[in-house]
């Protein structure tokens, strides 16, 4: 079992910043990629940014240059620093794993959100 822990979501203005935080834990042999996702009202849930293949990162474009994930890997932890905030990155925003547990399983694990609203 993984088990994922988000914080830092809230109420910012635009123009605001917000830093996310996910935390790891579980029965964790190895990350292969984690990341963030997001999901609006009435829309799919899409990338935002995730490290994959060591030191890889992807982003979508619409966060490109505002939007800087970063981690820790001793503390199996992920931040999405998030500046210059539009309204239209409300969201509820989700961290994603792909792990190796310690059985040698691969799986996928997510928390449970975190809501960011950028007001106007």
């Amino acid at each position: 079992q993984v088990q994922l822990v988000e914080s830092g979501g809230g109420l910012v203005q635009a123009g605001g910043s917000l830093r996310l935080s996910c935390v790891a834990s579980g029965s964790i042999f190895s990350i292969k990629a984690m990341g963030w996702y997001r999901q609006a009202p009435g829309k799919q849930r899409e990338l935002v940014a995730r490290f994959t293949n060591g030191d890889s990162t992807n982003y979508a474009d619409s966060v490109k240059g505002r939007f800087t994930i970063s981690r820790d890997n001793a503390k199996n932890t992920v931040y999405l620093q998030m500046n210059s905030l539009k309204p239209e990155d409300t969201a509820v925003y989700y961290c994603n794993a792909q792990a190796i547990t310690t059985v040698r399983a691969t799986i996928s694990a997510w928390g449970q959100g975190t809501q960011v609203t950028v007001s106007s």
